[in-house]
């Protein structure tokens, strides 16, 4: 089976074509077994626009994923739906439309960091939402994560991110954090959102899920930019076991970390960045 994965939003962009945008967050189009899927949106107007210069056929758009319910993933949505122009099924976690926050200082005010738009609206231009904490098989070989299992010792939800419940913001579990699982000739294809919940957790749960134990390319946001030194060296020992042949970071890596993973993979490494495609 040949699979196509292009970034069409992420903090840095590629050279080409001219005039891709750069801008803090993430949007992938995925495009196995027939099928276009969009693991979000970006932050505003880049995946829509970057995806039109990289030639993607908008009415083509099969089905919609979100990652989890932050701004930066989300805030696309209004820009991509119109581009779509049709109904399309958008694949959530229940909890994607809670009021989220971000607190890192206690001296500062909560900044509201949820999706900028009404369920309503979205609706109105033309989104059928699926809110489930269980896979969603999208073809015969792709398939949504659900609930993502908190499973490793030192994988952590980081503090200073929170949902208000009954007037009182408290720390957010991130449960709607959700990745997209590709089953490969190669092996299995992870492609994460964010990994709020840990890109090892991610990774053996797209091994539960497929059924697949073959790791060929993790790739997207890995949330590694807080990462503690335990954390980065049992992230790299646990994808070095698992043998993976490609690694492209994104987006929520952070640079230092970033570095880090190119110097341990070496030719496996790549930055994912806006216009990048791979092919598998």
């Amino acid at each position: 089976m040949k699979s196509q994965i292009t970034t069409l939003s992420e903090n840095t962009a590629f050279a080409r074509p001219r005039g891709l945008l750069a801008e803090w967050g993430l949007s992938v189009l995925v495009e196995a077994d027939g099928q276009k899927i969009l693991l979000d949106t970006g932050a505003s107007i880049s995946a829509a626009r970057n995806g039109t210069l990289l030639g993607v056929d908008w009415s083509r758009i099969d089905a919609l994923v979100l990652s989890h319910g932050h701004y930066d993933h989300t805030g696309g949505l209004r820009q991509v739906l119109t581009r779509i122009n049709k109904p399309v099924k958008v694949i959530a976690h229940p909890d994607v439309f809670d009021a989220k926050y971000i607190q890192i200082f206690p001296d500062e005010s909560p900044v509201n960091i949820g999706i900028p738009f009404e369920k309503a609206e979205l609706e109105n231009l033309g989104a059928v939402f699926q809110l489930t904490s269980d896979p969603v098989w999208l073809s015969k070989n792709v398939v949504t994560s659900g609930e993502i299992p908190m499973t490793t010792d030192y994988e952590t939800i980081d503090a200073g991110l929170y949902a208000r419940q009954g007037g009182e913001l408290v720390p957010d579990p991130l449960a709607d954090d959700q990745a997209l699982f590709i089953k490969t000739d190669q092996g299995l294809v992870v492609v994460l959102g964010c990994a709020h919940r840990g890109t090892i957790n991610t990774v053996r749960h797209a091994q539960n899920v497929t059924g697949v134990k073959s790791i060929h390319t993790v790739m997207g946001g890995t949330h590694l930019i807080r990462a503690s030194e335990v954390q980065l060296e049992q992230t790299i020992g646990e994808l070095k076991s698992l043998g993976i042949q490609r690694l492209g970071v994104s987006h929520c890596t952070g640079m230092s970390a970033a570095v880090r993973l190119a110097q341990e993979f070496g030719q496996k490494f790549f930055f994912n960045n806006s216009g990048i495609v791979i092919t598998l």
